[in-house]
């Protein structure tokens, strides 16, 4: 079982940068893929961003490539996920999620979540 504990996010103006993190508890943390999931008000949950269980596959939905870089530290059994040049679409909900598999978390079904952290992109 993994327990997942999101924290980081808060208010931030446009073109602004945030780092959640994603403190995860259980010794088998490491063999797990990771990932960042979204939900704006009156929207479905969507994926942002995943990583392997070693780190060496990254993959991340379009409308955050080139903005969002997720990481992992194994040794502290933690998830980054960096925003830069964040837009007011970005405002949501931010989920840590982790599976067995890295297809499985792309694919949008992953085996534990967190509960979230509200991240706001305002002016």
């Amino acid at each position: 079982q993994v327990q997942l504990v999101e924290s980081g996010g808060g208010l931030m103006q446009p073109g602004g940068s945030l780092r959640l993190s994603c403190a995860a508890s259980g010794h088998t943390f490491s063999s797990y893929s990771m990932g960042w999931f979204r939900q704006a008000p009156g929207k479905e949950r969507e994926f942002v961003a995943a990583i392997s269980s070693n780190g060496f596959r990254r993959y991340g939905a379009d409308s955050v490539k080139g903005r969002f870089t997720i990481s992992r530290d194994n040794a502290k059994t933690m998830v980054y996920l960096q925003m830069n040049g964040l837009k007011s679409e970005d405002t949501a909900v931010y989920y840590c999620a982790a599976g067995k598999s890295f297809v499985t978390v792309v694919g949008g079904n992953p085996d534990h979540w967190g509960q979230g952290t509200q991240v706001t992109v305002s002016s």
